[in-house]
């Protein structure tokens, strides 16, 4: 068997980002080959990037691109199964140089994006992979939105976990931000009333008519009360109606006119939205460990 010092597993370690014992364990398993020990770990990593898979990745980050002439701009969303690795500095990385390549590339879609070669030269498939075995989480990178503007693009990160981009023509640069950082405070589903999906008014009527039955009023005072309650959920939900949150009496819309400015259409990605969480019943867990 053969002597594996500690500058060979450290060796080992810094090629391929994973623990000293399963280094230390690869390099006696290839009796000290350390081209053989990795070839061994990358065949066993891959193994628990695939069981890593089949993990529930809600948590992540927000990764932006802008062109330089502010003309394009590409958001992605990458995610993680913890809090704590979506802070990590490799995995922040990864979700920023993603976005930079998909707005340099112009990928067709997610398939295309993973197929794309970043700066080290692996894919970024290969890459997400490599992530998965040095962190030990399911990563996933799980959308990513372009925006081609016919103004000037503004975005916005929040924390990470909320991103914007907004296409604004006339305003100053100000302005664009503001807004931005608007629609990450506010979550409107659309910019104008008229863009809002058929379908969710339709619901939101139904629902309103079925209070305003239960009122007992007459029916040309109900009608005006379903009336008023759809209008009344338009303004929450349609950037141009809703309150600027600068200001508590002016309109997204009056302080786009009053800078000259067209909102002409955005993008809001807020990480694992639309995931739903595992939540895990450790007492369960625990009961049923007792019974095997």
């Amino acid at each position: 068997m053969a002597d594996i010092s500690a500058s060979t597993v450290m060796q080992l370690r810094q090629r391929t980002g994973l623990g000293m014992m399963e280094c230390k364990k690869a390099l006696t398993e290839a009796d000290g080959d350390i081209a053989k020990a990795e070839e061994l770990l990358r065949i066993k990593s891959g193994a628990k990037a695939s069981k890593a898979a089949d993990r529930v990745a809600a948590e992540g980050v927000i990764g932006v691109s802008v062109a330089g002439d502010g003309k394009s701009a590409v958001m992605v969303e990458v995610n993680c199964e913890t809090d704590f690795v979506s802070r990590n500095d490799d995995f922040k990385a990864f979700a920023n140089e993603v976005a930079q390549l998909a707005n340099r590339d112009r990928p067709a879609d997610a398939a295309a994006l993973a197929a794309l070669k970043l700066a080290s030269g692996e894919t970024v498939e290969a890459r997400r992979v490599a992530l998965v075995q040095k962190i030990g989480e399911n990563i996933t990178l799980r959308r990513f939105a372009r925006l081609e503007a016919k103004g000037r693009i503004a975005s916005y990160v929040h924390g990470s976990r909320i991103g914007v981009l907004v296409d604004v023509t006339g305003g100053d640069a100000a302005f664009g931000k503001d807004v931005a950082m608007h629609i990450a405070a506010t979550k409107p589903m659309a910019v104008s009333r008229e863009q809002v999906p058929a379908d969710v008014v339709a619901k939101e009527r139904s629902i309103a008519e079925a209070r305003a039955a239960e009122s007992g009023k007459p029916a040309n005072i109900v009608e005006k009360m379903v009336e008023g309650a759809v209008a009344k959920f338009l303004a929450e939900v349609t950037l141009l109606a809703q309150v600027f949150v600068k200001s508590d009496k002016e309109t997204v819309a009056n302080i786009a006119k009053a800078q000259g400015a067209t909102i002409n259409g955005f993008v809001l990605y807020v990480v694992g939205e639309g995931i739903e969480k595992r939540k895990d019943d450790f007492a369960a867990e625990v009961a049923a460990m007792s019974r095997t």
